[in-house]
């Protein structure tokens, strides 16, 4: 059965909102303006949300579904693959990652985002990603990590090693206007992330041995 599209006013009000509370902060951001970069009226907001807090775990679950969307290591059932084939994968994830957090639009709202929440003590929206995205999502990885190397999934080196490599990405988001300096860029584009990315595999094979693909 095709999955529902979302609707329009819906995710025109996700994104408002994901900007917003990324720039702003979630008490600072405010409800009128929302709507009005939106499009609608701002009773939209209880009408689609029940308020401003159901749309801020809207905009996590709107990351999340991203996020899992670009980063999904295995589909449920899928047998435990051999060590060359885990090796491909990891690096064909790499290559999705890097393109969705440097090139892809709503990658930078998405990690300012999360950055914001991540500096607000019990918020829950870390509670939703972290349940939704983030422990599904490197349990996964990890396994995969297990498959190519042969070490322990559950390991602590190498829950870190896959924290590690994927944060790099993160890192060149987050720090764009400073890496864009340092390296002469005007911008990031495709030719950035290709660099970008061929500096991340060479990092992924040096960490997990081998250079498939």
């Amino acid at each position: 059965m095709t999955a529902m599209k979302p609707h329009p006013t819906r995710v025109a009000l996700i994104r408002a909102a994901m900007e917003q509370f990324g720039h702003d902060g979630f008490e600072a951001a405010s409800t009128r303006a929302i709507a009005a970069q939106a499009g609608v009226n701002i009773s939209s907001i209880a009408y689609h949300f029940g308020g401003k807090e159901g749309l801020r775990l809207a905009c996590a679950d709107m990351v999340a579904e991203w996020v899992a969307r670009v980063a999904r290591p295995l589909p449920a059932g899928q047998e435990r693959p051999d060590a060359r084939l885990a090796r491909l994968i990891l690096r064909r994830l790499v290559r999705r990652i890097v393109t969705f957090l440097i090139v892809s639009p709503g990658a930078s709202d998405a990690v300012a985002f999360v950055l914001r929440e991540l500096a607000q003590p019990g918020s829950p929206v870390l509670d939703r990603l972290y349940l939704t995205l983030v422990e599904p999502r490197h349990r996964g990885l990890c396994a995969l990590w297990s498959a190519a190397t042969g070490a322990d999934a559950e390991d602590e080196d190498v829950k870190l090693a896959v924290f590690s490599l994927f944060g790099q990405a993160v890192y060149f988001r987050v720090a764009a206007p400073i890496v864009q300096r340092r390296m002469g860029w005007s911008q990031y584009s495709r030719t950035e992330a290709r660099a970008i990315m061929r500096r991340m595999l060479i990092n992924l094979d040096g960490m997990i041995g081998g250079g498939d693909g």
